[in-house]
């Protein structure tokens, strides 16, 4: 006995590689529906790599009335009009987009992290995914901050094409193909060429000079982790396929050695800490593509500030940062809250 599950946006990155993760992790499922945009309706496209094909039906004639849960990966706008329509017909909505993260009434989840939360589902029957950025942070930070509190965050990111979709992935492979054989390579879903290049603007820009990612960074991680910690954030594009990395600096209310902290990430849930202080010994994107775990390298203890340590995070964007976690959210909620069948 399982649950009766939609995937909405399952033609795009994201809702393929949820359809993926469903199946990799054998999710309990009686009944999957694919959902997408019209001009998808009809397609087919296969539920991970098990050989069934699914037949993609239109949002706009789908009713969610007697499904468990709807997992959406089509963005905002379309989040905007469903959502609230599934949640009504009493399927609960696992939202990938931004929209509803800041909503007080809508948790904001993490499993490794803030499990608990999400028993306030019930306000809106809605969940909200972190962004991409944040999700690996969080993992990363969480058993530091059980032990020794953080005050403050620094980080800069090094975000991967694939976080700004298909058309960021096919720009980077484009443009790189056309400075090798001399063919113009003008920007069309970046602001500069990111082809051997790196952007240091992700979203629109804000009044205070920050960007929406960077905003997106700090309130989130104060949502999801402690309304206290301070945070800074600078969020740049970088020409890799697939795979967040971040140098994250913290500075701690109470003593931790990098050796401490060592010893923290290496039992916590969901990190995977490989931090050999030699050639190669630390994680790059490239060897995170396809891996569940936020990898941590690179810790060390910063001498500039009092308890200050410094570390080197990376994760596949699309499975934590996206995917992986929304099915986390899906399993912690059927454990906690939902009958099967």
């Amino acid at each position: 006995m399982g649950y009766r599950v939609v995937v909405v946006g399952a033609t795009g990155n994201v809702g393929r590689e949820m359809l993926n993760v469903l199946a990799e992790r054998e999710f309990p499922i009686d009944e999957l529906a694919a959902v997408a945009s019209p001009r998808s309706t009809g397609d087919e496209i296969e539920f991970g790599e098990t050989g069934k094909m699914l037949k993609v039906k239109n949002i706009e004639h789908f009713d969610f009335t007697g499904w468990h849960m709807a997992l959406f990966a089509a963005g905002s706008d379309v989040s905007k009009v469903y959502a609230p329509k599934a949640a009504a017909a009493g399927c609960v909505v696992i939202d990938n987009s931004s929209l509803y993260r800041m909503d007080p009434d809508v948790p904001l989840i993490v499993p490794e992290v803030n499990p608990d939360a999400i028993d306030g589902y019930t306000r809106k029957n809605i969940i909200a995914n972190p962004n991409c950025s944040t999700a690996q942070m969080v993992v990363a930070l969480k058993p530091l901050h059980d032990a020794a509190r953080i005050k403050r965050v620094v980080v800069a990111t090094y975000q991967s094409v694939s976080g700004a979709g298909k058309q960021g992935m096919d720009e980077l492979f484009e443009q790189s193909r056309n400075i090798f054989v001399g063919d113009p390579s003008d920007p069309k879903k970046f602001t500069k060429q990111i082809a051997f290049n790196v952007i240091p603007h992700i979203d629109s820009f804000l009044d205070d000079g920050s960007t929406k990612e960077e905003w997106k960074m700090v309130v989130e991680t104060k949502k999801i982790l402690d309304p206290k910690i301070k945070v800074t954030a600078t969020c740049v594009r970088v020409p890799v396929f697939v795979g967040h990395s971040e140098a994250i600096n913290l500075e701690f209310e109470d003593e931790i050695s990098a050796e401490q902290a060592q010893k923290l990430l290496r039992e916590a849930p969901g990190v995977m800490l490989v931090d050999k202080r030699e050639d190669g010994g630390y994680v790059t994107p490239i060897e995170c593509v396809g891996d569940g775990a936020t990898f941590v390298s690179r810790v060390r203890e910063d001498p500039t500030v009092e308890n200050g340590l410094a570390l080197w995070c990376v994760s596949d964007n699309l499975r934590k940062g996206a995917a992986l976690n929304a099915v986390q959210i899906a399993e912690l909620l059927g454990r906690r809250h939902l009958q099967q069948g």
